[in-house]
């Protein structure tokens, strides 16, 4: 295709829209990357500024942001709550493109949380009960263990959610949509969020 007519370019974006353009660019990735096209690297920061970074999953998108789901008594459960500023990065290696995605996050309200909870397999569930997340474990038998403990304490399809598990939801300050282009001069373009509406700059590779 040519890029530079290619409609889901982000030099043709609406500089109004970069959801919209997103949005986009997963559909196109949902349909041609073979596993987890919702798979996002999360960067966050501890107090004393050390940065970690982990793949998650995307589970929502709104007009207002980009939402992911924790044990928020691991690290980066951790980590937010002492630093709530995040970064995300989506690559899909079969479309040559990444977005980048910069902003403060905030709780989903627990009706969302509840809501998303309920959609999880009851395994998944069960094992929100199960996982201490991000704290040492002794072998495997120890978490198997609790699973088992769990399933005993939980035997019916209803599992109700932990107070522990819940989710964020990182409000876009900037987003830059990257293109792979030949001779590594890639497309970059970049919106940052104002007052009202986005400006947007092109950026050298």
């Amino acid at each position: 295709m040519d890029h530079a007519t290619d409609p889901a370019s982000p030099a043709t974006a609406s500089p109004g829209d970069p959801l919209a353009l997103f949005e986009a660019w997963m559909a196109e990735a949902a349909a041609g990357e073979p596993n987890d096209p919702n798979a996002m690297c999360l960067a966050t920061v501890d107090a004393e500024g050390r940065p970690s970074a982990r793949m998650v999953l995307l589970k929502g998108l709104d007009a207002r942001g980009f939402v992911f789901y924790t044990n928020l008594e691991s690290r980066k459960g951790e980590e937010l709550a002492a630093n709530p500023n995040a970064a995300l990065c989506f690559h899909w290696k079969s479309l040559r493109r990444q977005v980048r995605i910069e902003g403060p996050v905030e709780a989903v309200t627990p009706d969302e949380a509840d809501a998303y909870y309920a959609s999880r397999p009851r395994g998944s569930r069960i094992g929100a009960w199960a996982s201490r997340q991000s704290r040492p474990l002794t072998s495997r038998a120890e978490l198997e263990a609790a699973v088992a403990e769990m399933e005993a304490r939980f035997p019916e399809e209803s599992v109700p959610r932990p107070a522990h598990w819940s989710g964020f939801r990182l409000l876009p300050q900037r987003l830059e949509f990257w293109r792979d282009m030949p001779f590594r001069l890639h497309e970059r373009q970049v919106f940052h969020r104002l007052a009202a509406g986005w400006r947007t700059e092109v950026l050298f590779p």
